[in-house]
């Protein structure tokens, strides 16, 4: 399994080193929610704030963190438009009917630095607009759009940020794209139905409103890492819960920058 997540204490302080907007918002309504769909004018809104001077200033600082590049020659660059990103969908979890089995988190432009280092901006609705709120390692996002794409044609590519595990879903099944998704469905992918009741299982008692939530857990299930000795899933940006809508983040190997 990747390492894909923090505790929320240290994403709370990799966001401030970084100087990106944290994605659950202060006010007293809770996070902002985010789009439904990744229009043309979300797109541009998200392109716009990837692109932004503070953005690539950031990204410098960001590829030149190890040593790799200096500071100066990063020269990072926007490559292509944003995409959406997909994530299990509590609704999905709760069994509510009609609810699709994963819905848009955020959107996702891809920067690339003078040396080849790759990172995946993702970008968000915050109170104060379109924003940064998290800058990852590598294309995940991306292959996996792809290879969905490729696999079954017009499906919905999404992941179960608990687990780290990507998959399309279309035609009433659920196909893996990874490793963690082979071992959560099986290498032929599983029916919707026998999906639903895994997660469901899994997280059920685990959405806002549960006693989990009343409790302050972040996260909901997530699987032992044997290396970090620590479970691994999506941790808590400011008190949200990661079944618990856009409130939640969690970071992909993110260096903090100063």
């Amino acid at each position: 399994m990747t390492l894909r997540a923090t505790t929320a204490a240290a994403v709370l302080a990799a966001t401030a080193l970084l100087g990106l907007a944290p994605l659950a918002a202060a006010a007293p309504g809770g996070p902002v929610p985010q789009p439904e769909a990744a229009t043309a004018e979300n797109r541009a809104a998200a392109a716009r704030a990837a692109a932004a001077p503070d953005t690539l200033a950031t990204l410098s600082r960001f590829f030149a963190r190890e040593g790799k590049v200096s500071l100066t020659a990063a020269q990072p660059r926007i490559e292509g438009e944003a995409i959406a990103v997909n994530h299990l969908s509590p609704e999905f979890v709760a069994g509510r009917a009609g609810a699709s089995v994963a819905r848009l988190e955020f959107l996702a432009s891809r920067a690339v630095s003078s040396d080849g280092q790759q990172a995946a901006l993702w970008t968000a609705r915050t109170e104060a607009g379109w924003q940064v709120v998290n800058i990852a390692t590598g294309d995940d996002e991306f292959r996996y759009v792809r290879l969905g794409a490729e696999k079954l044609p017009g499906g919905t590519v999404f992941r179960e940020p608990q687990i780290d595990a990507w998959y399309v879903a279309g035609g009433g099944r659920v196909l893996p794209l990874d490793e963690d998704g082979v071992r959560a469905v099986g290498a032929g992918g599983a029916t919707l139905a026998a999906y639903r009741a895994r997660v469901t299982a899994a997280y059920g008692d685990k959405l806002p409103g549960s006693a989990y939530a009343a409790r302050g857990g972040a996260g909901g299930y997530a699987e032992a890492s044997a290396d970090a000795g620590t479970p691994v899933g999506v941790m808590a940006a400011a008190g949200a819960l990661a079944l618990g809508g856009a409130g939640a983040l969690a970071l992909r190997r993110r260096a903090a920058v100063a």
